[in-house]
């Protein structure tokens, strides 16, 4: 049977392995969760730059002692330049997916960093950047490893990303790399380095930020100084849901939190009593249906927005979804999905401190946009904007929507659970796949993890819309879907649409547990 990793002094859990070690070496000198998490987040810029990097953006759930969690929303807006008739101009009809015009938006997942570490030393943490840079840096400079995910999406989306200047001579200065071949990312090393002895804040109101800024407007890109000088991370409030065995936390719009949160109310009213059932599947499907439409009708810049998704949880809301819904037929699927490429990490100490954080740039490789003097490969996350009118129409100064949204769970019996995925589209699916098992049925948080996963909707480029399933699953079940109406793909057995996944928690009696995704090259660091 799987079990999870189990810790007294420590835990962090990634997508990569040498993200966990970095973050697991910062525990092992002393340092708190927190402070791992920022090592974490700069080690996995490094080691895995498909899925996410230092220009692009970032959000925290951080839960000091087992109290409720304190959320940082680290994401840049558009450019003052950003503007529908500056894409008119530029011959334009929807905003570019790759390329300069696609880097629109402020990166901010540097200061998310700088907010975490202001929390970190609240909560005791000592450590200087310098060391929790230290890792990342050694990385960048000695040279990584391609994993398979990074070779295969490198030779994908090269007919996009090859003409992006500066792009192949950083990811494929030999040609498209194989996996096992080393890649040195020094311009990466000096920046990181750079930032370690300057300050965090250097990335916009210092050196770097004009070297950044000038390089960005030298290749196209509407993004000035300005921007940069500007942009500050937040700290919000938390989105909030109560179930019967806990309460459920998540980030608030311009994210899909509430989706997430959304899912797991209505599936709870749904009384599905078993896991890897029939209703267990169909329920999370149809109401991830049900969050979606209200998501994809309402959700971005929550200043343009307002509060009516707050109205969503409460029980008038989820009842009328929840009659919605017929437990023995599918309601058809046409709606778009988002791509989005992106990484999930958690971290727990012995002192109660849970940190839930996404970090990402967007698609895979974001723009391709690199500043070449800096190895910062900058997001393509404006490109979720429209040019037309609607919850997501460009602005300057505007969030664009964000499918990052990092959960974590304050249970009845004295546990905090830090859990989530990358995946675009389907991380409020997979989050609650992973804890409706884990929690609602109680299977182990590593066998939670690996079983087998499901997917509504698009993503990592493919057209359809249908519900991709893996073939571990009971082909009875699979039949039960289909003869239900749902439009079945039968994908792999350890794909990577479903999201690389992870789960950190630590209990009453200070047992820290984790689990990593075995459709990743992750792993859990411990002390």
């Amino acid at each position: 049977m799987l079990r999870s990793r189990m810790s007294l002094g420590g835990m962090v859990t990634a997508p990569h392995h040498l993200a966990a070690e970095a973050g697991g070496s910062i525990l092992r000198d002393g340092g708190n969760a927190i402070e791992a998490m920022i090592a974490s987040a700069a080690a996995i810029a490094v080691v895995y730059p498909h899925m996410n990097a230092i220009g692009g953006d970032g959000f925290w759930l951080v839960s000091r002692g087992g109290k409720p969690p304190v959320g940082i929303r680290a994401c840049g807006p558009a450019a003052a330049m950003a503007m529908p008739d500056y894409y008119a101009e530029q011959g334009d009809d929807a905003i570019p997916t790759r390329g300069p015009r696609a880097a629109l938006t402020v990166a901010g997942a540097i200061g998310g960093w700088a907010e975490a570490k202001r929390i970190a030393g609240e909560a005791g943490g000592r450590l200087p950047l310098s060391r929790l840079l230290e890792d990342a840096v050694h990385h960048a400079r000695n040279g990584v490893p391609v994993t398979r995910s990074q070779s295969a999406l490198t030779k994908e989306k090269w007919g996009e990303l090859k003409d992006v200047g500066g792009f192949g001579d950083v990811f494929a200065p030999g040609g498209l790399p194989a996996e096992g071949d080393v890649l040195q990312y020094k311009a990466l090393a000096s920046t990181l380095a750079h930032l370690a002895e300057t300050g965090l804040d250097d990335f916009y109101r210092g050196d770097l930020a004009r070297t950044l800024a000038k390089g960005l407007e030298e290749v196209g890109s509407p993004l000035r100084l300005t921007d940069l000088e500007s942009y500050r991370p937040i700290e919000v409030a938390p989105a909030q849901t109560e179930l019967q065995c806990c309460r459920l936390y998540n980030m608030p719009p311009p994210t899909q939190g509430i989706a997430s949160l959304l899912i797991l109310r209505i599936f709870e009213q749904l009384g599905v009593a078993d896991a890897e059932t029939f209703e267990h599947v169909h329920g999370l499907v149809e109401a991830t249906k049900r969050a979606f439409i209200l998501r994809n009708a309402h959700v971005g810049d929550p200043s343009h927005m307002g509060d009516l998704w707050q109205d969503w949880l409460n029980d008038e809301t989820v009842a009328k979804e929840v009659m919605a819904i017929d437990m023995t037929r599918a309601v058809p699927w046409p709606h778009p999905a988002v791509p989005g490429d992106t990484i999930w990490m958690g971290a727990a100490d012995k002192d109660g401190n849970v940190v839930s954080y996404i970090q990402s740039i967007f698609w895979e490789f974001g723009s391709g946009v690199i500043v070449p003097e800096t190895g910062v490969l900058w997001q393509n996350r404006g490109a979720s904007f429209t040019l037309t009118p609607g919850p997501n129409e460009l602005a300057p100064g505007r969030l664009p929507f964000h499918t990052l949204n990092p959960a974590m769970a304050l249970r009845n019996n004295g546990t905090t659970l830090a859990y989530g995925t990358m995946g675009g589209e389907g991380q409020p699916q997979t989050q609650a796949a992973i804890f409706s098992r884990h929690v609602l049925f109680g299977q182990d948080m590593q066998e939670a993890v690996t079983a087998p996963r499901w997917l509504l909707g698009r993503t990592w480029g493919a057209s359809s819309t249908n519900l991709k399933i893996e073939n571990r699953f009971d082909p009875a079940l699979i039949d039960a879907l289909r003869s239900a109406g749902h439009d079945v793909e039968i994908v792999g057995p350890y794909e990577d649409m479903m999201g690389h996944a992870g789960m950190v928690a630590i209990g009453r009696d200070g047992l820290i547990a984790g689990a990593t995704d075995p459709r990743a090259d992750g792993g859990c660091a411990g002390t």
